[in-house]
C-alpha cells in the first residue's frame, strides 16, 4: 500500500454516494432492440440536460412496499427494494406502470389513470389490487458515482421489458422528451453533439450494443448478479476531463496517483519533462514511441532530495532524454538499474552515468550469449534474486528488492518499491498489450513461471500497481497477472489447435489461425511468442 507521506496531494473525504436505482425499460422493433430514455431538466442538479433512464433516490418506503410485489427465487431482500424503488420512479417520472392484478392481467390505462404520480405509490397499488412487477425487474450493473463529484449515487441499472400497450409520458418536471432508442444510435447522435450523456450511460449502451433483443438482455442477467461493477475514475488528457473504468488503461493510475478520486491528474505521454506519480517517483518518457514501445520506453525516478535517486531502465542512447534524467534528479543519482538489455531500456545506463559526478554503479544482469547483438550488456555489479537496494537520507528509506523474472528476456528482472507496494515489471508486465517472448534469449516455460513468481510477490508484499515500462500504471495487481497468465495459457491453446488443424504446417500457417484475432500487420512480431509457445508444447509433449 502507498505510504500516505508519498501521496502527491492531499487528501479528502469523498462524498457518500447516497442509494438509488435506474430502470432500463426496453422493447423489440423491426430496427432492433430499443431502450426508454428522456432528457432531464436543465436545471436539474445532477446531470442537468442529460439523455438518461428513468431512475431516482431510494425511499424508505419503497423498503416497507415488499408485501405488494411478486419476487422470484434468489432475488434478495435489496434488489426487491432496488426493483421497486425502480417501478415507483419509471411511474412517478414517465407514467409507465410494472404491475399485475391477481388475475394475472396487466395494469392497464385505467390504473395509470388513477394514481396520482404526487401521491404515496405503494398505497395506491394496494388499494387497487396490483402486485408490483419486481420479479421482471433484473440487475444489468452496478454503478458508483465518481469521487470526485459533490453529489454520488449507488445505483444498480436494473432492464425491464416494457408493458404491453403503455406509452411513456413525461412528468414535464424532472424528465422530458421520452424517445426509443437503438443503443447505436444513442451513441451516435451523441458523438455528433446532439443528445448528450453522461459516462456511466455512455458504457452501459456499449455494453447493450451487442444485444439483438430483450429476451438476450433478461437471459444475460438471469444470474442475480451484475454483469459489471464500477466506480470510474477522472483524468485529463489534452486538458479536456476523461473518465475511466476499472478494466481501463488509465484506472491504475489515477487509482496511485489520486486515490481519493480528485480530478488533478494529467495523462498526457510526456518526453520533455518528468510526471510526477508520487513524491518519491517520477516517470520520463523516452521520445521512441512505435509499435513495440508503445508511447515510448518509460524511465523511472525513485527517491527524493533527502535520498537521492535510483533510475530504473533510463532508456535508449538519446542523449536529451539522458540529459532530461539527470536534471530531474539534479545529477544526485545513487543507482542506474536496468531490468534488462534491450536496445529500449540500457544503452542509455553509460551516458547517463559519464554525466553524475558520484559514477553511479549500474547494476542489473548480463546478457547472456543467447541475446542478439544489439542487446548486450554487462552491469557494474551483477544483482542477486531477492537483494535490497537501498536510498537513505533524512529518516527516510525508500527499498528496492530485486526479483529475477527471465521470460521476455533470460536476464530480465523487476524490482519492488517495499515500502509502498509498487512493482517496476520492465518488458515482462505491459499496460495495453502482452509483451513478446523471442527465442532463444525469450522462454515461454520461464516466463509463465516468472508471472507465478510475481504473483505471489503481490500477496507477500500487498503490492498494489505495476509500474510497467510501456504504458501506465496498472492497478488490481494480482489480477492483471492473473489475467495475464489466462491470456497467455488462451493463446498457447489456440496455438496447439492450429498444430492440430495443419500438423505439416509452417510458423506462417499457424500464426494466421492461432492469432487470427489480430491484424495481420502484427503476425510477423507475433510469430516470435508463437515459436515460444511451439517450443514450449513440444517440451511438454516431450518431442525435440
Amino acid at each position: 500500500m502507498v505510504r500516505p507521506s508519498q501521496l502527491l496531494h492531499p487528501q479528502r473525504e469523498a462524498a457518500v454516494p447516497r442509494p438509488a436505482a435506474t430502470v432500463l425499460l426496453l422493447r423489440d422493433s423491426p430496427q432492433g432492440l430499443e431502450l426508454l430514455m428522456t432528457r432531464r431538466s436543465a436545471t436539474a442538479s445532477f446531470a442537468p440536460g442529460a439523455y438518461v433512464f428513468p431512475g431516482g433516490g431510494i425511499d424508505a418506503a419503497d423498503s416497507q412496499a415488499h408485501g405488494i410485489a411478486a419476487r422470484r427465487p434468489g432475488q434478495s431482500e435489496l434488489h426487491l427494494t432496488q426493483a421497486i424503488a425502480a417501478i415507483r420512479e419509471s411511474f412517478e417520472e414517465l407514467g409507465v406502470l410494472l404491475a399485475r392484478h391477481a388475475d394475472g392481467r396487466s395494469a392497464d390505462a385505467a390504473d395509470i389513470a388513477a394514481i396520482d404520480r404526487h401521491q404515496p405509490f405503494a398505497a395506491q397499488c394496494s388499494a387497487r389490487g396490483l402486485t408490483l412487477a419486481a420479479d421482471q425487474v433484473f440487475v444489468l450493473a452496478h454503478w458508483l458515482t465518481d469521487r470526485d463529484l459533490p453529489r454520488r449515487f449507488d445505483v444498480p441499472f436494473l432492464v425491464a421489458r416494457m408493458p404491453d400497450g403503455q406509452q411513456p409520458v413525461a412528468d414535464e418536471a424532472e424528465q422530458f422528451e421520452p424517445v426509443w432508442v437503438r443503443p447505436t444510435d444513442a451513441l451516435e447522435r451523441h458523438k455528433a453533439g446532439s443528445f448528450f450523456m453522461i459516462f456511466p450511460t455512455i458504457r452501459t449502451l456499449e455494453r447493450l450494443e451487442k444485444f439483438t433483443t430483450v429476451d438476450q438482455v433478461l437471459a444475460a442477467c438471469a444470474g442475480e448478479q451484475p454483469l459489471w461493477t464500477s466506480c470510474p475514475r477522472a483524468g485529463f488528457v489534452g486538458g479536456a476531463e476523461e473518465r475511466y473504468m476499472e478494466h481501463e488503461m488509465a484506472y491504475g493510475e489515477l487509482a496511485m496517483v489520486c486515490p481519493d478520486g480528485q480530478l488533478l491528474h494529467h495523462l498526457d505521454w510526456r518526453s520533455d519533462q518528468p510526471v510526477a506519480l508520487l513524491k518519491n517517483v517520477m516517470r520520463l518518457t523516452a521520445p521512441n514511441p512505435g509499435v513495440m514501445t508503445g508511447p515510448g520506453t518509460n524511465s523511472y525516478i525513485v527517491g527524493d532530495p533527502a535520498t537521492g535517486y535510483l533510475v530504473i531502465d533510463p532508456g535508449p542512447n538519446d542523449p536529451e532524454h539522458v540529459q532530461r534524467l539527470w536534471r530531474a534528479t539534479n545529477g544526485d543519482i545513487r543507482m542506474i538499474v536496468c531490468t534488462h538489455s534491450h536496445a529500449d531500456h540500457s544503452p542509455g545506463a553509460r551516458p547517463l552515468q559519464l554525466l553524475c559526478a558520484g559514477k553511479p554503479p549500474i547494476l542489473g544482469l548480463a546478457s547472456l550469449p543467447t541475446a542478439r547483438p544489439a542487446s548486450a550488456f554487462t552491469p557494474d555489479r551483477t544483482l542477486s534474486n531477492r537483494e535490497h537496494l537501498a536510498l537513505l537520507g533524512r529518516g527516510l528509506e525508500h527499498s528496492l528488492m530485486v526479483i529475477h523474472t527471465p521470460g521476455h528476456a533470460a536476464n530480465h528482472l523487476c524490482l519492488v518499491l517495499l515500502e509502498d507496494g509498487l512493482l517496476f515489471s520492465g518488458d515482462h508486465i505491459l499496460n495495453g498489450s502482452t509483451t513478446v517472448v523471442d527465442p532463444p534469449d525469450g522462454d515461454m516455460t520461464d516466463y509463465l513461471a516468472s508471472l507465478d513468481t510475481l504473483a505471489a510477490a503481490c500477496v507477500e508484499h500487498a503490492i498494489e500497481f505495476i509500474l510497467p515500462a510501456h504504458g501506465h500504471v496498472l492497478g488490481f495487481a494480482s489480477q492483471a497477472i492473473a489475467h495475464l497468465k489466462a491470456h497467455r495459457l488462451k493463446r498457447e491453446a489456440k496455438v496447439l489447435a492450429a498444430m492440430q488443424a495443419r500438423p505439416q504446417g509452417s510458423m506462417q500457417d499457424w500464426v494466421e489461425l492461432a492469432y487470427d484475432d489480430v491484424p495481420p500487420r502484427m503476425w510477423t512480431m507475433a510469430q516470435r511468442s508463437l515459436l515460444a509457445h511451439v517450443q514450449r508444447l513440444q517440451a511438454l509433449q516431450g518431442n525435440p
